[in-house]
């Protein structure tokens, strides 16, 4: 059995105001499955496939009172696109952060709503990642980190050292998952957070209790189409029904 990276869950008091902007920035597509979420996806993209990984922005009034544990880096190809890229996002309504060291070569930037992203400079990583090159998590051990998550999915590690991890889907397509260490202590619910889905055929419980067996810890929220697990480092992340 094992899960992969299917969505990025993103809190949104006007999801449909928020999935705008976002959609507008990675240039998909727009939809919403049910009333107070919007979905986001490339055009002609078949769900799900590692070629991306989708976001849902889902209403919720809780405020975000603190820096966000997981963020998106955006892909770019020269200097020149990704200063013009920061300059059409500002457009959209997003801002500039003031996050990281002041002589980055990336820019980091926050969303309408205040949740932090960053633009990259080119790197020949990121070439094929698609608009998202690579989806990050703030961790205390990114080693830890990487074993867990490469053990919950079916995700190849592909650098691991003691600061800094990333795992891709086993297929070499679409965005990183890097775990990055970073001082600050979670306090919060994610305001981001991860989704894994099992692949059909797969039984949900069982893989809940697989990632348990793995270290993660189950969270008491009643929903009868996913189980909500905490990974060993207690970042919330949601179990799909297998599909």
């Amino acid at each position: 059995m094992a899960t992969r990276l299917v969505q990025i869950n993103m809190k949104a008091r006007d999801h449909s105001a928020l999935g705008g902007f976002w959609a507008e920035a990675l240039g998909w597509g727009a939809s919403s499955e049910e009333p107070g979420v919007t979905n986001l996806e490339p055009e002609g993209f078949v769900y799900p496939d590692p070629v991306a990984v989708c976001l849902d922005l889902v209403t919720s009034q809780e405020p975000k009172t603190v820096k966000n544990r997981v963020h998106v880096d955006l892909a770019t190809t020269s200097a020149a696109r990704q200063a013009e890229m920061v300059a059409r996002l500002k457009d959209l309504g997003a801002t500039t952060a003031d996050v990281g060291p002041d002589d980055a070569p990336w820019t980091v930037m926050a969303d309408p709503e205040g949740n932090e992203f960053c633009v990259l400079d080119p790197r020949p990583l990121y070439r094929d990642t698609g608009p998202i090159a690579a989806v990050v998590v703030d961790c205390a051990d990114p080693r830890a980190m990487a074993r867990f998550w490469g053990e919950a999915m079916d995700w190849t590690p592909h650098q691991v050292t003691d600061d800094n991890a990333l795992l891709r889907s086993a297929k070499g397509v679409g965005p990183y998952l890097q775990f990055l260490r970073t001082p600050d202590v979670k306090t919060v619910w994610n305001h981001v957070h991860l989704d894994v889905r099992p692949y059909p055929g797969d039984d949900l419980e069982a893989e809940a209790a697989r990632l348990r067996s793995l270290g993660a810890t189950a969270i008491d929220l009643d929903h009868d189409r996913w189980t909500v697990l905490a990974d060993p480092e207690g970042n919330e992340f949601c179990l799909l029904a297998p599909g």
